[in-house]
């Protein structure tokens, strides 16, 4: 039996998730390359369920940072919006400044034709 066939297992026997077979638990027992891989997978599993217990506490200012970064992108967010509506704003008194040229063009072209008949507003 090598090390390297039984090494890839020895994780998930300390999990509970592989078993090891007959040959393979005969070389764990005399072989102390694999009994040194199998306590240090028992090290390791002892300290991830110790982190687990464990809370970090937020470094100091991180909640402060956190709302200032929300707070400038909500206004980035209304900077765009305003812009996007002075665009539409703008495209409408563009169209309606046209509009009223044509139509106002349109009169003029009509009055001309009809001086008796029509007065001129304004």
């Amino acid at each position: 039996m090598q090390c390297e066939t039984v090494t890839e297992s020895l994780a998930g026997v300390i999990d509970g998730s592989t078993r090891l077979d007959r040959t393979e638990r005969r070389h764990v027992e005399r072989c102390l390359r694999c009994q040194a891989e199998l306590a240090q997978y028992r090290k390791l599993l002892r300290a991830m369920h110790a982190l687990r217990a464990e809370v970090a506490p937020p470094p100091p200012g991180l909640l402060g940072d956190v709302l200032a970064h929300l707070e400038a992108a909500g206004e980035r967010s209304a900077v765009r919006a305003t812009l996007t509506g002075r665009k539409v704003a703008y495209l409408g008194g563009i169209a309606a400044a046209t509009a009223a040229a044509g139509a106002g063009a349109a009169i003029v072209l009509v009055t001309r034709g009809r001086k008796a008949r029509l007065p001129l507003a304004g």
